[in-house]
């Protein structure tokens, strides 16, 4: 296992066991963000870096009992947190790196990254492995409950122009990567960055 994803496990394996207490009114922009998606009854769609499984209730509704949702996880006690909450219910969780999916090409619709991109160890190639396991027309939504200023403050350190997060740095990093944005909207309430798969 490389150190960047030995990091991000004992990072998160630390905060696992609390995670949705620390946060617990962002339910309401996981759903807000999952109906910007666009998704159908039936559709095929992935949580990438699930976490706990916030978004798999909305996913779940979104595609109702003919879909498809998946959470995908590096962190084993991240996905022991949503099976105690439950939400193993709305979709199948597996432990796995988001830079090496156990899925065929072309096999999802969509993909929903909630603060996934500050975790990703070779940011370029790790996007193009979610637009390798999504049809052509199909969508990447970027999210974060909370704006990218507002999380800076959160975490005590000052916005910078090098995050990937922002729109002139993240617009080309998709576009390398096989995505082409659509929308991209960060303000304190939430980030939410979608892109469409390339053909």
């Amino acid at each position: 296992m490389s150190d960047d994803h030995t990091h991000v496990q004992e990072f998160f394996t630390a905060r696992a066991a609390d995670w949705d207490t620390r946060f617990p009114d962002d339910g309401p922009a996981y759903a807000a963000a999952v109906a910007e998606i666009g998704l159908r009854p039936g559709d095929r769609v992935l949580d990438a870096g699930c976490g706990t499984g916030r978004a798999l209730p909305p996913l779940r509704a979104a595609v109702g009992p003919t879909g498809v949702v998946l959470g995908a996880d590096l962190t084993p006690a991240m996905l022991d947190a949503a099976v105690r909450a439950g939400r193993d219910r709305d979709g199948r969780l597996l432990l796995a790196d988001v830079a090496a999916l156990p899925l065929r090409p072309r096999s999802l619709d969509a993909v929903f990254a909630a603060g996934l991109v500050a975790h990703l160890p070779r940011p370029t190639e790790n996007l193009r492995e979610l637009a390798r396991v999504v049809r052509p027309g199909g969508v990447l939504a970027l999210f974060h409950p909370i704006g990218r200023a507002a999380l800076a403050a959160r975490q005590g350190r000052r916005i910078t122009p090098d995050d990937l997060r922002a729109e002139p740095r993240l617009r080309p990093l998709l576009a390398g990567a096989g995505w082409r944005m659509t929308s991209y909207v960060d303000e304190d309430a939430r980030f939410l960055a979608l892109a469409v798969r390339e053909e």
